[in-house]
């Protein structure tokens, strides 16, 4: 699956971070999918939504807070979101969270939430969402290489990530 991406670019959290993470939200648990996703690339997510905050330092209760505010302008369309978990957020406008009514199941669905554009229940589970942002990493590794056959002296930040060949 590395297609060239640097194994030390994706560190993944502890059992005990992404419980306090969880805590923090005030979730009262942590689905199975969702630990084992953190447990890959809950500290560092590298190319993972690059420019976007994911994982168990990134995303706190101030994300939640945030999606809680946003969700109130939208007559509060998750089933308990009091006890929801925010695992993305992106600039504070949008979110992609597990409603906490689904929270005790394994692998549940995850919401996209996005203020002023509404709520919905994009990815049937944790696993699919995991799938859907996954970066393709060969094509990255190709923008790269185009880039240096043209000369490119400002290499994308993102290049960090990839194996040179």
């Amino acid at each position: 699956m590395s297609d060239g991406l640097r194994a030390d670019s994706v560190r993944g959290a502890s059992d005990a971070e992404i419980d306090d993470w969880a805590a923090e939200q005030g979730a009262r648990a942590v689905p199975v999918a969702v630990r084992e996703v953190l447990r890959l690339i809950g500290r560092d997510h590298g190319l993972w939504l690059a420019g976007s905050s994911l994982g168990v330092g990134a995303v706190r209760r101030e994300a939640k807070n945030h999606l809680l505010a946003t969700l109130t302008t939208m007559n509060d369309p998750l089933e308990d979101p009091e006890g929801a978990l925010v695992l993305v957020e992106h600039q504070s406008y949008t979110f992609h969270v597990v409603d906490g009514g689904k929270i005790d199941l394994p692998d549940p669905p995850v919401w996209l939430v996005t203020e002023g554009e509404g709520a919905e229940e994009q990815w049937e589970s944790v696993s699919f969402w995991f799938r859907a942002i996954t970066p393709d990493v060969a094509r990255y590794r190709e923008r790269l290489e185009v880039l240096r056959e043209l000369g490119r002296r400002r290499i994308p930040d993102w290049a960090q990530y990839i194996e040179p060949r």
